[in-house]
């Protein structure tokens, strides 16, 4: 178990990580579209319930992520570099897919949540949209092979999970509150371009920093 005094070190790849995730969650995807969705049409409470239901399913995969990855990693030194390899080109894909809706004349669409539906179904409807899109492992693995270091202390990997985690809460639970009038969507599309124009440049320094990292 390491201490405080082991973090300053990592603090750097750390920070890498907390963009990478910051980034990507604010992108448009499955869970936010369905967010802004619910609490468009539905409110806030909804489309909070729904944010929750999101917010769980990620802790869900990050944690298996980092319990994973530390578990192999102390077992076969090897998997960090294909990680790296890997992690780094599902980011530069990522950097792509920005790009291109950067550079594309449609702004995403919001997904339709349907019917209106108890507390639960909203939670679990959230939680279904994040645990069932593969997308969402990919995504962890890389933000957490983004920090880890050869060398680095298992604590990291979770102080990695933790503080993406309050930035799920802070950017998942700001579109229900956000979104719930059409005036903000038209300010996200409004500044659409940018939004996505900035993602990649940090998708793409991602990539780099992780294909590049001894």
């Amino acid at each position: 178990m390491s201490g405080l005094e082991d973090i300053p070190p990592y603090l750097s790849t750390i920070a890498v990580s907390y963009v990478a995730y910051l980034v990507a969650t604010i992108s448009p995807g499955p869970a936010n579209l369905a967010i802004m969705s619910t609490s468009m049409s539905e409110g806030r409470k909804p489309g909070l319930l729904l944010a929750s239901g999101v917010i769980i399913g990620s802790l869900t995969w990050g944690m298996l992520a980092a319990i994973g990855l530390s578990s192999l990693l102390s077992s076969f030194a090897w998997l960090m570099t294909a990680l790296r390899i890997i992690g780094g080109l599902y980011l530069l894909w990522l950097a792509y897919k920005s790009l291109k809706s950067a550079l594309g004349s449609h702004a995403p669409k919001a997904m339709k949540t349907g019917k209106t539906r108890s507390n639960i179904q909203y939670f679990l409807l959230g939680l279904g949209i994040h645990l069932t899109n593969p997308k969402s492992i990919f995504a962890w693995v890389s933000i957490i092979a983004v920090g880890i270091k050869p060398d680095a202390p298992t604590s990291i990997t979770f102080i990695i999970v933790g503080g993406c985690i309050l930035l799920g809460v802070l950017v998942f639970g700001g579109y229900a509150l956000a979104f719930s009038t059409q005036k903000m969507i038209a300010l996200y599309q409004s500044f659409r371009r940018w939004i996505e124009g900035t993602a990649a440049l940090i998708f793409g320094f991602a990539s780099f920093k992780l294909l590049t990292m001894k």
